[in-house]
């Protein structure tokens, strides 16, 4: 039987789908662009920075859009160039781009190895934060990660210090701390879902910062690629401009002048969203979806037959999406694609996971072709760089759990970043956009004639 308080809100749900519709062609009559988006597709320009720039086609003198090859940049320095030098190298690039991210600058080897000193230093968390941890009920690494950071606050001296050395300060304070505790947090999950030894290892020094990641999440059982990939990955998803949604968020939040954990913690809010750094996840629940159903592999016509019931929303999720595929921005290529693709190639050699990796290749050709057929072409749509990101993630042994948190782990670099400039460019003021209200005035009636 429903109780009276559990009608309440059946009832105020019902009359909240009431409230919150309104009619499409508002936007357009009032010339607001939806989700800041202009009809071509394009992001409406809400800033400017010196931090990264996503590059995915050129705007010709009409306004139309013309696609070409993606390419990121961080300080004005294009990342494939990066990782080709640091993969060519041989080494881990992750601490040298997140310097760069930081300072505006390439360090030279004195001062990257000082910098990489100090990340080591600051990684081992306090013992509360380590308790508390412990003692957190609940099974979500996002959550545990955000409620952390708000923690970190009460460790600092000056947390709402926002002069420029104590913004560098707490950026290199959190960038040290998230791949501790992502991986604390996760050991403890596993701990108490499965009665598995809780292992807290800790970092150590002649570690580079993704390979302490996979040591303090599953032990020393992890090999040189599995290292210099998930290097490669932090690298791609260190930064990507100031419009995605949680680096806006923390910009957001960074200009009413907050202190810099509530600001992280907005972001992690923001990321966890499916739509957002959760994408990976949905398309490592599709993949494995058309994995189990598509009886061959090799075949165009029967992968071509599911990506058609997925977008009629008649197979999947139903959400009528496919995942992995399309980008905001980018259109012929997404370039964290193409170098996690390459990756993704000799992850698979080295782990015999070939056939996988070909039929991703395969679903990603044919996935494209047949969304043009389904809806026409209109926009240039190409694979991001979560198509590919999970299938690395599994090859590597790292746990669906945390791809989001290892996504945030990357992304703080970018995130304080821009945070740093937020608060520090001349003429700075709170972001404050507005809400058209589209409802008519209405009278007040007492609460006796209602």
């Amino acid at each position: 039987m429903t109780s009276r308080k559990e009608y309440l809100i059946y009832k105020l749900s019902d009359e909240m789908k009431a409230c919150t519709k309104i009619n499409p062609d508002l936007f357009k009559e009032y010339d607001v662009k939806r989700g800041l988006r202009n009809e071509n597709g394009s992001g409406v320009l809400a800033g400017l920075t010196n931090i990264g720039d996503v590059v995915g086609y050129n705007r010709l003198p009409d306004g139309t859009l013309e696609p070409i090859e993606g390419k990121l940049f961080f300080r004005g320095y294009e990342v494939k160039d990066l990782a080709d030098a640091i993969l060519k190298e041989g080494r881990f690039g992750f601490e040298e781009v997140a310097y760069l991210l930081l300072s505006g600058q390439l360090p030279d080897k004195e001062e990257l190895q000082e910098f990489k000193e100090l990340l080591i230093e600051n990684m081992p968390l306090e013992h509360q934060t380590v308790m508390h941890i412990i003692e957190l009920e609940g099974n979500d690494v996002m959550n545990i990660l955000a409620r952390s950071v708000l923690e970190f606050y009460t460790f600092d001296d000056n947390p709402d210090d926002i002069s420029r050395e104590n913004l560098m300060k707490q950026s290199i304070w959190l960038l040290s701390k998230f791949p501790t505790t992502i991986a604390y947090a996760y050991n403890m999950i596993r701990h108490k879902e499965k009665g598995r030894t809780l292992h807290l290892r800790h970092p150590k020094e002649n570690l580079s910062l993704a390979e302490n990641f996979l040591y303090m999440l599953k032990g020393p059982e992890f090999s040189s690629l599995e290292a210099r990939t998930l290097d490669l990955l932090l690298i791609l998803h260190a930064e990507h401009g100031g419009g995605n949604n949680s680096t806006f968020t923390v910009r957001v939040t960074s200009s009413t002048g907050t202190d810099t954990y509530s600001s992280i913690a907005a972001g992690l809010g923001s990321l966890k969203g499916p739509k957002h750094g959760g994408a990976n996840i949905m398309v490592n629940k599709m993949l494995d979806y058309l994995k189990e159903n598509v009886q061959d592999w090799e075949s165009d016509k029967e992968i071509e037959t599911y990506i058609t019931r997925i977008l009629n929303k008649d197979a999947f999720n139903r959400s009528g999406l496919v995942y992995g595929i399309g980008h905001a921005v980018y259109t012929i290529s997404d370039p964290r694609a193409v170098l996690l693709k390459r990756m993704a190639y000799e992850l698979a050699m080295e782990k015999d996971r070939m056939a996988e990796y070909n039929f991703m290749v395969r679903l990603e050709r044919v996935a494209i072709e047949t969304i043009y057929k389904v809806k026409g072409k209109g926009k240039t749509l190409c694979a991001n760089v979560d198509f590919y990101s999970g299938f690395v993630y599994d090859m590597i042994g790292i746990p669906k759990e945390i791809f989001t948190p290892l996504f945030a782990m990357s992304r703080i670099v970018g995130w304080c970043a821009h945070r740093n400039e937020e608060l520090n460019f001349e003429g700075r003021r709170i972001i404050r956009p507005a809400y058209k209200c589209v409802t008519e005035p209405m009278p007040y009636i007492s609460i006796d004639k209602r």
